[in-house]
């Protein structure tokens, strides 16, 4: 059974963001955007506004993010612009969301900066909301940190989009995903710290009485991939090539091959990959050339 790879794109892209999806989106199953609003002042492309162009420009594609940040937006307001995006679409979309982590956004937008902990427990609030919008007409709903008295989310979107949660902290974001996720997205940083975070999230399915394999997990790779290491090292030195990152996998079409199978097989149910490159077409056109074939035969 193949194994289903989404191309994600960079934030700071913005305009070159679909001549360069328009060049490299067809051999990948899904398109994938950031969330957000700055980085000091480097020009930065707003994510929900990239997803719903994307959904018009590339009919054939699921889209979703990777991920939201729940702060950016009212939940109630949230689901009915998902469940919008899901009734225009024709039910393409994935609802990709998480806690927030970037402090220079939140103050330079004036939005409260709690505490982690307060943050995840928002979320965790905003997907019962969220999914109680899109499963009851009207919905009331009263948390903590949000509330809704008789809101009506029509249409209601058919069929339910998955909820995905992104993060991998262990006592509190991964147990948010144990309770509410439908797909847990991860940031791949080698196996033995993907294997940890695994054996964390099944302690949390056990507590709250959840199926572990019923959650589908999303890695998501950086990849910096030339013919040779040669090229590789060469690469490294120009100025479009952004510096490499933690989940970034650098390697030939072979070491990247053998790297993601190995993701796979310890567990991923889907990929989604992003280039270091971009948008330069080298590196993704060379991954779908040499990498995704092998991956279509997992």
């Amino acid at each position: 059974m193949a194994v289903p790879v989404g191309l994600n794109v960079w934030s700071r892209l913005v305009e070159a963001t679909f001549p360069y999806l328009d060049q490299t989106a067809s051999p990948f199953d899904s398109l994938w955007f950031p969330d957000h609003v700055q980085f000091t002042n480097h020009k930065v492309a707003e994510g929900w506004s990239l997803l719903a162009y994307a959904l018009a420009r590339y009919p054939e594609k699921l889209c979703g993010h990777e991920v939201l940040c729940n702060s950016f937006r009212s939940p109630a307001h949230l689901a009915k612009m998902v469940a919008t995006a899901q009734a225009l679409s024709g039910g393409r979309v994935i609802l990709g969301i998480g806690a927030g982590w970037s402090e220079e956004e939140y103050l330079a937008y004036g939005w409260p900066f709690p505490s982690a902990r307060v943050r995840i427990a928002q979320l965790a609030e905003a997907i019962e909301l969220i999914r109680l919008m899109w499963t009851e007409a009207p919905a009331t709903y009263q948390g903590r940190h949000y509330q809704v008295t008789r809101a009506y989310c029509e249409p209601r979107p058919d069929p339910l989009p998955p909820i995905m949660v992104g993060g991998s902290g262990e006592k509190y974001l991964l147990r948010v995903v144990a309770q509410h996720a439908d797909w847990w997205n991860y940031s791949y940083r080698g196996r033995e710290h993907y294997a940890r975070k695994q054996e964390v999230l099944k302690n949390h399915c056990r507590e709250v009485g959840r199926d572990y394999d019923a959650i589908t997990q999303v890695v998501r790779v950086g990849i910096f991939i030339a013919e040779t290491a040669q090229e590789i090292e060469r690469l490294k030195a120009q100025p479009h090539v952004r510096p490499i990152e933690d989940d970034c996998l650098v390697g030939t079409p072979a070491q990247v091959t053998e790297t993601l199978l190995g993701v796979v097989e310890d567990g991923a149910d889907r990929l989604t990959v992003h280039f270091s490159d971009s948008p330069r077409l080298e590196g993704t056109s060379l991954f779908a050339a040499t990498v995704l074939p092998h991956l279509s035969k997992v």
